[in-house]
Protein backbone atom coordinates (compact mmCIF):
# COMPACT_ATOMS: atom_id res chain seq x y z
CA UNK A 1 0.00 0.00 0.00
CA UNK A 2 2.39 2.68 0.76
CA UNK A 3 4.48 1.72 -2.42
CA UNK A 4 1.41 2.47 -4.32
CA UNK A 5 1.01 5.62 -2.31
CA UNK A 6 4.52 6.56 -3.02
CA UNK A 7 4.70 5.42 -6.74
CA UNK A 8 1.33 7.70 -7.42
CA UNK A 9 3.07 10.72 -5.29
CA UNK A 10 6.05 10.21 -7.79
CA UNK A 11 3.68 10.26 -10.92
CA UNK A 12 2.15 13.46 -9.11
CA UNK A 13 5.18 14.99 -8.85
CA UNK A 14 6.66 14.07 -12.27
CA UNK A 15 3.52 15.12 -14.05
CA UNK A 16 3.39 18.39 -12.47
CA UNK A 17 7.20 19.15 -12.94
CA UNK A 18 6.49 18.78 -16.54
CA UNK A 19 3.59 21.20 -16.85
CA UNK A 20 5.66 23.64 -15.29
CA UNK A 21 8.92 22.75 -17.71
CA UNK A 22 6.33 23.30 -20.64
CA UNK A 23 4.70 25.79 -19.11
CA UNK A 24 8.33 27.56 -18.85
CA UNK A 25 9.07 26.80 -22.76
CA UNK A 26 5.39 28.99 -23.84
CA UNK A 27 6.49 32.07 -21.66
CA UNK A 28 10.13 31.76 -23.35
CA UNK A 29 8.32 31.95 -26.44
CA UNK A 30 6.13 34.62 -26.08
CA UNK A 31 9.25 36.30 -24.96
CA UNK A 32 11.29 35.90 -28.13
CA UNK A 33 8.62 36.71 -30.21
CA UNK A 34 8.40 40.20 -28.42
CA UNK A 35 12.08 40.17 -28.90
CA UNK A 36 11.73 39.07 -32.63
CA UNK A 37 9.04 42.07 -33.46
CA UNK A 38 11.06 45.09 -31.49
CA UNK A 39 14.30 43.73 -33.46
CA UNK A 40 12.51 43.60 -36.93
CA UNK A 41 10.85 47.29 -36.25
CA UNK A 42 13.66 48.66 -35.62
CA UNK A 43 15.91 48.00 -38.64
CA UNK A 44 16.09 50.15 -41.70
CA UNK A 45 14.12 48.23 -44.11
CA UNK A 46 11.37 46.80 -42.14
CA UNK A 47 7.68 45.99 -42.69
CA UNK A 48 6.27 48.47 -43.99
CA UNK A 49 4.61 51.13 -42.43
CA UNK A 50 1.27 51.43 -44.00
CA UNK A 51 1.27 47.54 -44.16
CA UNK A 52 1.58 46.94 -40.44
CA UNK A 53 -1.08 49.33 -40.09
CA UNK A 54 -3.77 47.39 -42.12
CA UNK A 55 -2.67 44.28 -40.46
CA UNK A 56 -5.23 42.47 -38.34
CA UNK A 57 -3.21 40.00 -36.75
CA UNK A 58 0.46 39.09 -36.21
CA UNK A 59 1.53 36.03 -36.01
CA UNK A 60 5.46 35.60 -34.83
CA UNK A 61 7.39 32.07 -34.46
CA UNK A 62 10.62 32.50 -33.27
CA UNK A 63 13.67 30.55 -34.18
CA UNK A 64 12.25 28.27 -36.26
CA UNK A 65 14.97 25.68 -37.71
CA UNK A 66 14.50 23.81 -41.20
CA UNK A 67 15.31 20.80 -39.74
CA UNK A 68 12.39 21.00 -38.11
CA UNK A 69 10.42 20.93 -41.27
CA UNK A 70 11.80 17.62 -42.56
CA UNK A 71 11.44 15.19 -39.53
CA UNK A 72 8.24 14.63 -39.96
CA UNK A 73 5.38 15.73 -37.61
CA UNK A 74 7.86 18.63 -36.53
CA UNK A 75 6.73 22.25 -36.81
CA UNK A 76 7.41 25.69 -36.06
CA UNK A 77 6.00 27.22 -32.74
CA UNK A 78 5.05 30.89 -31.72
CA UNK A 79 2.26 33.18 -31.16
CA UNK A 80 -0.71 35.25 -32.62
CA UNK A 81 -2.00 38.59 -31.25
CA UNK A 82 -5.05 40.18 -33.12
CA UNK A 83 -6.28 43.69 -32.32
CA UNK A 84 -9.32 43.92 -30.03
CA UNK A 85 -12.83 45.09 -31.10
CA UNK A 86 -15.33 42.82 -33.60
CA UNK A 87 -13.45 44.77 -36.12
CA UNK A 88 -9.96 44.16 -35.03
CA UNK A 89 -9.75 47.86 -34.45
CA UNK A 90 -8.74 48.41 -30.88
CA UNK A 91 -5.30 47.73 -29.08
CA UNK A 92 -3.31 44.67 -29.41
CA UNK A 93 -4.61 41.81 -27.54
CA UNK A 94 -3.74 38.68 -25.37
CA UNK A 95 -1.86 36.00 -27.85
CA UNK A 96 -2.86 32.88 -28.62
CA UNK A 97 -0.21 29.96 -29.35
CA UNK A 98 0.52 28.89 -32.94
CA UNK A 99 2.06 26.25 -34.72
CA UNK A 100 3.15 26.51 -38.90
CA UNK A 101 3.70 22.79 -40.25
CA UNK A 102 4.17 21.39 -43.43
CA UNK A 103 7.09 21.91 -46.13
CA UNK A 104 6.60 24.67 -47.83
CA UNK A 105 9.33 25.69 -50.68
CA UNK A 106 10.06 29.03 -48.67
CA UNK A 107 10.94 27.09 -46.04
CA UNK A 108 13.99 25.89 -47.33
CA UNK A 109 16.21 28.80 -46.68
CA UNK A 110 18.90 28.01 -44.60
CA UNK A 111 20.44 25.79 -41.97
CA UNK A 112 20.15 28.00 -39.21
CA UNK A 113 17.08 29.15 -37.09
CA UNK A 114 15.06 31.53 -39.20
CA UNK A 115 12.30 33.65 -37.84
CA UNK A 116 8.96 34.11 -39.30
CA UNK A 117 6.65 36.98 -39.11
CA UNK A 118 3.07 36.68 -40.77
CA UNK A 119 0.13 39.60 -41.05
CA UNK A 120 -3.34 38.69 -41.67
CA UNK A 121 -4.79 41.05 -43.83
CA UNK A 122 -8.12 40.25 -43.45
CA UNK A 123 -10.90 39.58 -41.24
CA UNK A 124 -12.13 36.36 -42.93
CA UNK A 125 -7.91 34.49 -42.50
CA UNK A 126 -8.06 35.69 -38.80
CA UNK A 127 -11.49 33.94 -38.30
CA UNK A 128 -10.52 30.80 -39.65
CA UNK A 129 -6.94 30.57 -38.14
CA UNK A 130 -8.85 30.63 -35.13
CA UNK A 131 -11.01 27.97 -35.94
CA UNK A 132 -9.57 25.46 -37.80
CA UNK A 133 -6.14 24.59 -39.68
CA UNK A 134 -5.24 26.65 -42.66
CA UNK A 135 -3.35 26.12 -45.72
CA UNK A 136 -1.51 29.05 -46.98
CA UNK A 137 -2.42 29.85 -50.07
CA UNK A 138 -5.07 27.05 -50.28
CA UNK A 139 -7.59 28.22 -47.54
CA UNK A 140 -6.38 31.32 -47.34
CA UNK A 141 -4.10 33.54 -50.19
CA UNK A 142 -1.00 34.18 -49.51
CA UNK A 143 2.62 36.19 -50.39
CA UNK A 144 5.53 37.19 -49.59
CA UNK A 145 5.11 40.22 -47.67
CA UNK A 146 6.76 44.18 -49.43
CA UNK A 147 9.85 45.16 -47.70
CA UNK A 148 11.41 48.63 -47.14
CA UNK A 149 9.79 52.16 -46.13
CA UNK A 150 8.75 52.81 -49.55
CA UNK A 151 7.45 49.89 -50.34
CA UNK A 152 3.72 49.88 -50.78
CA UNK A 153 0.68 48.14 -49.52
CA UNK A 154 -1.18 48.79 -52.91
CA UNK A 155 0.50 46.90 -55.10
CA UNK A 156 -1.88 43.82 -56.62
CA UNK A 157 -0.26 40.90 -54.63
CA UNK A 158 -0.43 42.49 -51.38
CA UNK A 159 -3.87 43.96 -52.18
CA UNK A 160 -5.11 40.32 -53.01
CA UNK A 161 -3.40 38.44 -50.24
CA UNK A 162 -5.03 37.67 -46.90
CA UNK A 163 -1.84 36.54 -45.05
CA UNK A 164 2.04 38.26 -46.16
CA UNK A 165 4.66 36.41 -44.95
CA UNK A 166 8.18 37.34 -43.96
CA UNK A 167 11.47 35.66 -42.47
CA UNK A 168 14.93 36.83 -40.54
CA UNK A 169 17.52 34.48 -41.09
CA UNK A 170 21.49 35.23 -40.64
CA UNK A 171 20.60 38.74 -40.16
CA UNK A 172 18.70 39.05 -43.37
CA UNK A 173 14.72 40.43 -43.25
CA UNK A 174 12.89 39.81 -47.16
CA UNK A 175 9.46 38.48 -47.54
CA UNK A 176 8.82 34.93 -48.05
CA UNK A 177 6.45 32.29 -49.83
CA UNK A 178 5.12 29.39 -47.02
CA UNK A 179 2.31 28.55 -49.87
CA UNK A 180 1.78 25.26 -48.86
CA UNK A 181 2.25 25.74 -44.90
CA UNK A 182 -0.64 24.84 -42.74
CA UNK A 183 -1.18 27.72 -39.24
CA UNK A 184 -3.01 26.79 -36.33
CA UNK A 185 -4.01 27.24 -32.99
CA UNK A 186 -2.03 25.12 -30.90
CA UNK A 187 -4.16 24.30 -28.09
CA UNK A 188 -2.06 22.67 -25.47
CA UNK A 189 0.72 25.26 -25.44
CA UNK A 190 -2.26 27.57 -24.66
CA UNK A 191 -2.82 25.43 -21.51
CA UNK A 192 0.19 25.39 -21.01
CA UNK A 193 0.73 29.11 -20.79
CA UNK A 194 -2.45 30.51 -19.19
CA UNK A 195 -2.95 27.20 -17.11
CA UNK A 196 -6.47 26.12 -18.16
CA UNK A 197 -8.03 25.45 -21.74
CA UNK A 198 -9.18 28.19 -23.27
CA UNK A 199 -9.80 27.98 -27.10
CA UNK A 200 -8.00 30.42 -29.84
CA UNK A 201 -11.24 32.27 -29.94
CA UNK A 202 -11.98 32.57 -26.20
CA UNK A 203 -8.59 34.65 -25.54
CA UNK A 204 -9.02 36.67 -28.89
CA UNK A 205 -12.66 37.33 -29.30
CA UNK A 206 -14.10 36.49 -25.75
CA UNK A 207 -11.07 38.04 -24.15
CA UNK A 208 -11.20 35.29 -21.62
CA UNK A 209 -7.62 36.01 -19.89
CA UNK A 210 -5.37 39.05 -19.64
CA UNK A 211 -2.34 39.02 -21.40
CA UNK A 212 0.10 37.04 -19.46
CA UNK A 213 3.56 39.62 -18.59
CA UNK A 214 5.48 37.43 -21.16
CA UNK A 215 3.63 39.25 -23.71
CA UNK A 216 4.26 42.51 -22.69
CA UNK A 217 7.48 43.56 -24.77
CA UNK A 218 5.47 42.16 -27.67
CA UNK A 219 2.15 44.04 -27.11
CA UNK A 220 3.71 47.41 -26.32
CA UNK A 221 5.91 47.29 -29.60
CA UNK A 222 2.81 46.65 -31.32
CA UNK A 223 0.81 49.41 -29.53
CA UNK A 224 3.64 51.52 -30.13
CA UNK A 225 4.23 51.57 -33.17
CA UNK A 226 0.63 50.36 -34.78
CA UNK A 227 -1.91 51.35 -32.44
CA UNK A 228 -4.80 52.15 -34.88
CA UNK A 229 -5.81 50.16 -37.88
CA UNK A 230 -6.27 52.24 -40.77
CA UNK A 231 -7.58 48.98 -43.05
CA UNK A 232 -10.36 51.44 -43.76
CA UNK A 233 -12.98 49.04 -41.20
CA UNK A 234 -15.61 50.12 -39.50
CA UNK A 235 -14.95 50.41 -35.88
Amino acid sequence: MIKKVLTLATIAVMGLSAYGQNAKTEVERVRDAGHVMSEILNIPDNIPQNVLNKADCVVVLPSVLKAAFIVGGSYGRGVMTCRSGPHFTGHWGAPTMMALEGGSVGLQIGGQATDFVLLLMSPRSAHAILTSKVKLGGDASAAAGPVGRNASAETDVTMRAEILSYSRARGLFAGVSLEGSTLRADSDANKNLYGKDLTAQQIVFQHAVAPPPSASLLLSVLNKKSPVNRSGKQV
